[in-house]
């Protein structure tokens, strides 16, 4: 069964989530959601989060999983607000999940900021092991381990949709970075030949668009392109 993509652009970190649901059984799962930051006035609000909450309840959805791709550096995750507005509107508890590598990343930045052990080790309520199959409704998943931007670096195999994070952008982009602690360019080429390895009518969905402005190549920001686009275009490949 193929799941009900529903993606939302956020334009200040040019982010892109997604509600991903199976039609049968209404089961739905958040991907990457944001929290929007205001820097100059240091102002956090919630109207990115708001909206997936907007189409989960629309669309008559039961949020059962909140799945992060990594730790992200440029963006506040929304999943535990997500989490205690559908429980205090009635919802399951949906767990918040990430790969298990997310230990490394905990480590250093618990080191480098001090983070209290309890603060971590409650953070999240499932870590996946590399390759976990899980299901959303009756759509089976799997939790890919794509390291390289980041040690703990997953995404998500759901149906025939993978959706990449920040390991494989649109083919004008390439791929995220790999300066991060714990980031490793080899890593990160293998990870996006993984990508590559899957038929090539698969979609990647990604999980950052930066579309060029100029006047020649100005395009909308685009959730996906499939495999054998990304093998014949992306610049970085």
């Amino acid at each position: 069964m193929e799941p009900r993509v529903h993606p939302f652009f956020e334009p200040k970190t040019c982010s892109w989530q997604y509600v991903v649901a199976c039609p049968e059984r209404k089961e739905a799962a958040i991907i990457d959601p944001v929290l929007d930051y205001d820097p100059g006035g240091f102002i956090i609000t919630t109207e990115s989060a708001d909206e997936l909450i907007e189409c989960a309840l629309k669309n008559g959805y039961t949020v059962t999983m909140l799945l992060e791709t990594h730790v992200h550096g440029d963006h506040l995750s929304a999943a535990y607000y997500i989490q205690q507005t559908l429980w205090s509107r009635g919802q399951p508890h949906a767990q918040i999940c990430i790969g298990e590598n997310v230990r490394v990343v905990q480590s250093h930045f618990a080191q480098k900021y001090q983070i209290p052990r309890q603060e971590i080790d409650n953070a999240f309520d499932h870590l996946f092991q590399p390759d976990e199959v899980f299901n959303i409704g009756d759509v089976t998943s799997t939790a890919l381990h794509l390291p390289g931007h980041t040690p703990d670096h997953g995404g998500y195999k759901i149906g025939h949709n993978i959706f990449t994070g920040d390991s494989m952008f649109n083919p004008d982009v390439g791929s995220g970075r790999c300066d991060f602690p714990g980031g490793n360019a080899q890593e990160l080429f293998r990870s996006m030949k993984r990508l590559l390895a899957f038929p090539p009518e698969m979609r990647l969905y990604t999980g950052h668009d930066y579309p060029p402005s100029d006047e020649y190549t100005a395009r909308d920001p685009l959730p996906y392109v499939t495999v054998g686009e990304q093998e014949k275009k992306n610049k970085h490949i």
